[in-house]
Parts: structure tokens; sequence; C-alpha cells
């Protein structure tokens, strides 16, 4: 038995790209035409307990993390994953610890769910886009009517029996536009946990589909929010990117594969097996092999994935290589890599201009964060000081002013507009 030295994740899809949904810009559905041979996609136990065994069998440790998502994984029903449960504790070696993560859109969830999750320590990820006018624009039923009632339904289904969960929100053309009403959303419903995660749906030739937020857009939703979280919520909510921000600046790295240098730790796993270099690249060319035909070591080592991870770093085009914040956004997720440089070359992230925008509007606001982080001292001493910066940024500036977002444009064309 040989452990990898360097951990590695593996998100697994026991129900392939199935779901009880019909998001208008779900990237999973299609992946039904990779196995047209199949009826229903559904993980047999026997390949669940494969992949548990070398899980276990290849990782350093002491903890390791498994995460369940799709497609819609509550689907496989509550005695898969009790099997999965079973069976983590067959293999876990003595003094090693579990986590386990589902995604879900939360319309299956039910009481009984909700114990079995609490009572097993699962984090859950909750796909929710904002309150309903905000959510319903693409999350739709498969008749095409709205999800947002069913979702909400779940989240307090969630709240009240104590599992740990966090929201994931897609930022797309319409919710981007309403930043703070977004945020003061989840904020009235209690949430601590989420993550913003921006729409870019590529149709080729750099072009994309309207529903795709713009960057520019993406970059003020991010400086909105941020200003609001700065101001009241630092310590008390935690939005993945930002505290990202606060890692890299702090001097502890970045944890987000998108922020990463590198890529190619975070495998897919298919219902039959089938293993994948990426969420985002299952696709013929990316299939690595089957964890039946070669164990998940080899395919995670396997020259071809080291390839893929090292291209996020080597691909980088040198005007990113130039860049003033490459240092935190490393050229972002390279499914986003498709537009030209001004100079000509390929590789240029769609979200750069956003990026870059907003990177360098907090770049104050972290240096002075990662010091008084390194100082110890207590959140609410950061949020004051934060809070501070927001209020002597903006509080006087006028509507023909420059924006203090950094965008170039007028306050009145730009921030403006979204408060």
């Amino acid at each position: 038995m040989v452990r990898s030295t360097i951990p590695f994740h593996v998100m697994v899809k026991p129900a392939g790209p199935a779901c009880n949904l019909a998001c208008q810009y779900c990237f999973y559905l299609d992946k039904s035409s990779l196995y047209p041979e199949s009826q229903a996609f559904r993980m047999d136990e026997a390949t669940l307990e494969e992949f548990i065994r070398q899980y276990f069998q290849y990782q350093p440790g002491p903890v390791v993390p498994f995460a369940w998502q799709g497609g819609e994984p509550t689907l496989m029903g509550l005695e898969f994953f009790r099997k999965v449960v079973e069976l983590q504790k067959h293999y876990l070696p003595p003094g090693w610890r579990v986590e386990n993560a589902l995604q879900t859109n939360g319309t299956l969830l039910t009481e009984e769910w909700c114990r079995f999750l609490r009572e097993n320590g699962f984090l859950v990820g909750l796909s929710l886009d904002g309150p309903p006018e905000l959510h319903d624009a693409y999350r739709h039923t498969k008749q095409g009517g709205p999800t947002s009632t069913a979702v909400l339904r779940g989240l307090h289904l969630l709240q009240d029996s104590g599992v740990e969960y966090n929201i994931l929100c897609v930022v797309n053309d319409v919710n981007a536009q309403h930043p703070l009403e977004a945020y003061d959303f989840f904020r009235e419903q209690g949430v601590q946990h989420i993550q913003f995660i921006p729409l870019v749906e590529h149709l080729g030739n750099g072009e994309v589909t309207t529903r795709s937020v713009p960057a520019l857009d993406y970059g003020r939703f991010l400086t909105a929010v941020f200003n609001q979280w700065a101001t009241y919520d630092l310590g008390r909510i935690f939005i993945q990117l930002f505290e990202e921000c606060v890692s890299v600046w702090a001097g502890y790295g970045a944890r987000l594969c998108v922020l990463a240098e590198t890529c190619g730790r975070g495998l897919i796993l298919e219902h039959n097996g089938d293993v994948y270099a990426c969420d985002h690249f299952v696709f013929p060319e990316f299939r690595l092999g089957n964890l039946w035909e070669h164990p998940l070591d080899e395919l995670v080592e396997s020259t071809q994935q080291q390839n893929f991870g090292a291209n996020k770093r080597d691909g980088l085009p040198s005007y990113c290589r130039r860049c003033t914040v490459r240092f935190i956004c490393n050229g972002g997720c390279p499914k986003d890599r498709f537009l030209l440089t001004p100079q000509g070359q390929g590789g240029l992230n769609y979200l750069c201009a956003g990026y870059k925008q907003f990177f360098t509007y907090v770049a104050p606001f972290m240096e002075e964060l990662a010091a008084l982080f390194h100082q110890q001292e207590p959140p609410e001493l950061m949020r004051e000081a934060a809070a501070a910066r927001v209020d002597a940024l903006w509080r006087h500036v006028g509507r023909n002013e420059p924006c203090p977002c950094g965008s170039g444009k007028k306050y009145k064309k730009c921030c403006q507009v979204l408060q």
C-alpha cells in the first residue's frame, strides 16, 4: 500500500447527472450523453465500497474529506448514505477522522434526512441564489415552475435540525444587479456561511450566454457585498472568497483551487467508477480511467493529471504574469481562461476585469486585516477598522466623481446604481 504524501480530493456523483430539477444553467445535466447506455444513474454498492476502501488506502490522513454531489445526490435515498457511513466506519484507520459534505438543492430534504445529517456530522451545501425573485430567475422545476419555496423549506429544516450548512449562491446576470438585496436576504435568513460562485457559460470563440455574469458586474457585486460585510458582519458571517483573501494576504496561501497556483488534486468520480480530472472537465479527453481498472493513487498521480494541474500555472499568459494581483488570482479557474490578452495571447480569464477590480479594491483592507490578524486582535476591532475605511471611501463620494471601487467609471454610472 502506497499512501499519497499530498492530500487529494474526490467529489463523488453517485447519481451522476440525474436531478429532480431543471435549473437553466446547470452544466451537469447534459453529462448523461457520456453514458447513453445508462437507463438510470445509480452507483452500486460494490463501486461505493471499492471507492471508500481505496480512498482511505491512498490518503495521507488523518482527516479524510468526502464530498457527495450531483446532479442531486439525495435521489440516492437515505439507505445509500447510511451504507456510506457504515463503510466509512469499517475502513477508517485507527485515529483518523471522516468529514462528509453533501451538496443539494434542498427540495427533497425531510426531518428524517436532517436527523441523519446532523447525527453523522454532514456539512450541507445548499444552492440558493437569493430571495425568491432572484433565485427563481433560472432555478426551475422540470415543468418550468419556481423552486424557491421548496428550497427555503429545506433551508429551514436544516436550521431547525441543527445541521451545519453553507449557502452556494450562483452569481448570474440577474442577481449581480442586486448584491445588497441578495446579501441582506441571506442575513435575514440567519445564514452564516456563503459562497458566491460566478456563472460563466462559454459558447466558444470567447462568447458567453446572456445568463453569464459580466466580469465587471461580478467585481462590483463582490465590492458591494464586501463593504456591507466589512462594516457589519466581519467575524460573524463567513464568505468564502473574503476568507480566502485574508488567508492569502496573511501569508497562509489559498485553499480554494480557483485561486491556487496549480490544481489537479480535486477529481470527480462518476456513478460507474469513472474518474475525471475536475468537476468542470468531465469530457472524454479528461477521463483518467476507472477505479476498477486503475487504483486511485495511480490516476491522481498520472502524467495526464499532473500535466493538467501544472498547466494552470504554466499556461498563464505573460499579461497575467505581470499583473499586480496575480499572487491572489493566479489566472482563476482554467475553465474560464478563453479570452485573448491585449497582446493577442490566449488564456486570459473571462472574469479578469472583475477580479482585478475587486482584488485591487480590497488590497488596503486586506493588508490592514492581515496585520491585525497577526497581532491576534479580536474580530470586533478588525471590523471597526474595516468599517472606518469603508466609510472614508464612500460617505462623501459625489455622483460625478470616480467610483471608489476603482472601475474607472463615474460613481453615478457604476456602484451607485447597486445601492
